[in-house]
């Protein structure tokens, strides 16, 4: 079975292919991505794993609390997020009132 797995508290060292490397072990990886800033291309310090394995937890339990580097690993199974629950209206930068609130309050 094809799983998505979140992976937590990576060092900033670790880049796709390490991050593959890790989880070889416990199944056929699919793919592996380090999640990177968009502004300075530098690891934020998680990722996403797709591996096909046929006991989900078991891979979980084998690799939550790895250490690498210092860190011990989080890994959970990802959750699926649709487009409406980002957040919406720009990530939630925008004005917290409108100004058609603001006329209507004077």
């Amino acid at each position: 079975m094809l799983v998505k797995l979140f992976v937590g508290n990576l060092p900033w060292s670790i880049g796709d292919a390490e991050l593959t490397e890790i989880f070889n072990a416990h199944g056929e990886v699919q793919s592996a991505r380090v999640i990177s800033d968009r502004d300075t291309g530098r690891s934020r310090g998680f990722g996403f794993v797709e591996i096909e394995a046929e006991d989900t937890a078991a891979v979980i339990r084998a690799t939550d609390g790895y250490e690498i580097d210092g860190r011990n690993l989080r890994v959970n199974e990802a959750e699926d997020k649709s487009r409406g629950e980002r957040g919406g209206f720009g990530g939630g930068r925008g004005r917290r009132d409108s100004f058609s609130d603001r006329r209507n309050r004077y």
